[in-house]
């Protein structure tokens, strides 16, 4: 059975450093009264007041017990609008060794969380230093909270592959490999078969040598209530013959960003054994450029019946989603989800950090931006303006997969896609940027899963799961 990566806490037999958490302020005050700040040790203020030490959030102060032991104080905002993966932070700050919290976070879960997510770095071809060890905090399900940080290092491994070790065949086996795990099952569609049945994604895919596909993984079929999630899997997007300049072509590994979050999200939503009928489907190409290459102008059937003109073959991610959809929505699920690295105009509206999400159902929206606040998975909802769907009209097809003008272009890819579901009872798309581009608490630099973690919340509470194993 094929694990997935193993971020572990600290074990409880280890002597773990104590680290205590101090706001600035009330350090610096202590400072002059001591006996303000009670539960932080006496020699550690001595020290600070000795040495002129300045308090800062996000700073480090060690200093030496009486007992000639180590410990240390990290520095906290303690705003409203203090990032809730602060202490995360202190995966880049301290030296390999095992700690432990003398004082509870707030969110000792998120907190513990994001110290493991903050160590975990890409190490496929670089070895990076050595990360410290957490003892899990009391009052946390520490193995839970394991198992979510591993399904997100899988993800943002996936993210972080270049595309020459990570192509068609290679994001099927990971597909496979999170199946294995899970005894989900498998299925592939390729080759004339996917021609036929899936002409959008073939049109996008045929321009490579490496062969497109559609893969499926099914788990818990035989339970009633539906739940289909969708990922875009373009493994590098040269823009195809609409070719991309290189500013924007240096990071589109990541561009099948969307199906390393779907199937992180799937490894979380089964290894919680929720009780329902999972559905992952990963459409999976690669748009290059060659004398196969689809090109503008040319029109393609959809799975649905719909005609394609195409516009750009830039504006491939939605071409493979929407035969990804159509299949999904055959099936009339109870909750449609699908995540796509779509579009620029969704990183110019709300940048990297704050994946926009679309939706008709307004209560479903309600339950998506609760369950993102409360796990530190943020989105923020765009409107499916319907006022601006006359302009994916084609002039000699149903539709154009880019429309002129250039404006509003999240939401009328999302509109786009809106076309291609119909039975699903809800539907929600998220269009992710699966990226960090500067290193944060909790989310080094590079590839990122995002709004996986909430997907998981949501789905537990709508369905109901066992416990996380």
């Amino acid at each position: 059975m094929v694990d997935l990566p193993a971020l572990n806490f600290a074990k409880p037999e280890e002597d773990c450093v104590p680290i205590w958490l101090a706001e600035a302020k009330a350090f610096t005050a202590a400072l002059k009264a001591p006996e303000a700040e009670p539960d932080l040790p006496p020699e550690a203020l001595r020290f600070a007041a000795a040495t002129g030490f300045e308090a800062k959030n996000g700073r480090l102060l060690w200093f030496v017990t009486p007992e000639g032991r180590p410990g240390a104080i990290f520095f906290i905002d303690g705003s409203a609008q203090a990032d809730p993966f602060q202490l995360g932070a202190l995966a880049g700050l301290l030296p390999p060794g095992a700690y432990r919290f003398a004082s509870p976070p707030v969110r000792p879960d998120l907190a513990a969380l994001a110290v493991l997510l903050g160590g975990r770095l890409y190490a496929r071809y670089k070895n990076p230093r050595e990360a410290p060890r957490l003892l899990a905090p009391e009052g946390i399900d520490a193995a839970a909270i394991e198992t979510i940080a591993s399904c997100i290092a899988l993800g943002r491994d996936l993210i972080n592959t270049p595309a020459n070790d990570l192509g068609p065949d290679e994001l099927e086996a990971a597909i496979r490999a999170v199946a294995e795990r899970f005894g989900a099952s498998v299925e592939v569609v390729r080759g004339e078969a996917l021609e036929q049945g899936f002409p959008l994604i073939h049109a996008v895919g045929k321009g490579s040598p490496r062969a497109p596909r559609l893969v499926e993984l099914r788990w818990k079929p035989e339970r009633a209530r539906k739940l289909a999630l969708v990922g875009k899997g373009v493994c590098f997007d040269s823009g195809g013959l609409d070719i991309k300049p290189e500013s924007a072509m240096g990071l589109m590994k990541k561009d099948m960003g969307g199906a390393a979050t779907a199937l992180a999200a799937a490894a979380m939503i089964m290894a919680a054994d929720v009780d329902a009928s999972l559905r992952l489907l990963i459409p999976i190409v690669e748009n290059s450029v060659s004398g196969e290459a689809f090109r503008p102008g040319d029109v393609y059937p959809s799975r649905k019946g719909l005609t394609v003109e195409i516009g750009n073959t830039d504006a491939e991610g939605r071409l493979i989603l929407a035969d990804a959809l159509a299949l999904a929505d055959e099936d009339a699920p109870e909750l449609l989800i699908d995540f796509a690295t779509l579009t620029g105009a969704a990183r110019v509206a709300l940048g990297p950090d704050l994946p926009p999400f679309f939706t008709d159902d307004d209560a479903l929206a309600a339950d998506i931006a609760r369950h993102g606040a409360a796990v530190n998975d943020p989105v923020w909802r765009l409107p499916l303006w319907s006022a601006y769907d006359a302009k994916l009209d084609g002039k000699i097809a149903d539709l154009t997969n880019a429309p002129a003008g250039g404006m509003a272009g999240a939401i009328t890819a999302a509109l786009f896609l809106r076309r291609f579901v119909a039975k699903a009872k809800a539907w929600v798309h998220f269009d992710v940027y699966g990226w960090t581009p500067a290193a944060r608490p909790g989310r080094p630099e590079g590839g990122e899963v995002q709004a996986a973690r909430l997907i998981l919340n949501l789905a537990r509470e709508k369905f109901g799961a066992a416990k996380l194993r």
